[in-house]
């Protein structure tokens, strides 16, 4: 079964300690199971999660839904928002765990990327540099979220035309997004290979497409 590739980027700097952090935990948590109730993601979807703050950490490598067990995911008290460096390890990444297609077998599907922020890239230089990076990698759909007042969402569009935001940053409006992220990904997952780009679901109320 060919896999389809779901790399998820989250801001993990001071700004989420606390609510927050515990909120994106427990919208995991929820992105998970849902997924897993689903008999076409359980066969194909593959997760990976990349954590930015002072630091950048894949705290999960690639890994099938069924064998997934989500990593603890910590925040630092202070720091920068490493975002660029994020990207430029997803574009790593990419390129080493993503299965290609030969004439032997088929590859893995285009892969999609989620992420979120409730800041703007503190390391501007090198987030300027991974965006077309990123966008060269032919990615079935980019997803970036900025959540809570202080996120930037000019920085984001810079990576996506797929920019949604989150007026707050509190519990129940981050589960809706990661509630949409996963109904983003059943949707991708079975339409993959039939369309170019992939059509996202509509999103809930707390959740705003920026235009």
């Amino acid at each position: 079964m060919r896999r389809l590739p779901v790399y998820l980027l989250l801001d993990t700097s001071g700004s989420m300690r606390g609510e927050r952090i515990e909120a994106v935990k427990n919208g995991l948590q929820v992105l998970v199971s849902k997924l897993r109730q689903d008999p076409f993601a359980l066969e194909s979807v593959a997760i990976s999660i990349i954590t930015f703050d002072r630091e950048v950490k894949q705290v999960m490598p690639l890994t099938e839904l069924e064998t997934l067990q989500l990593p603890e995911i910590v925040t630092p008290e202070s720091g920068p928002t490493n975002m660029g460096k994020a990207l430029l390890m997803l574009c790593e990444k990419l390129d080493t765990e993503i299965i290609k297609s030969s004439q032997t077998q088929k590859g893995d599907w285009r892969p999609l990327l989620f992420l979120m922020t409730d800041g703007k890239p503190s390391d501007l230089a090198q987030f300027r540099e991974a965006v077309p990076k990123v966008k060269s990698k032919n990615l079935a759909a980019i997803v970036a979220c900025a959540a809570g007042a202080e996120a930037q969402d000019s920085y984001l569009k810079e990576l996506t035309g797929n920019v949604v935001h989150l007026d707050t940053a509190d519990s129940s409006t981050l589960m809706s997004f990661f509630k949409w992220v996963s109904a983003s990904i059943g949707t991708g997952n079975k339409t993959v290979g039939t369309t170019e780009d992939i059509a996202l679901p509509p999103p809930p109320q707390e959740v705003h497409l920026v235009i």
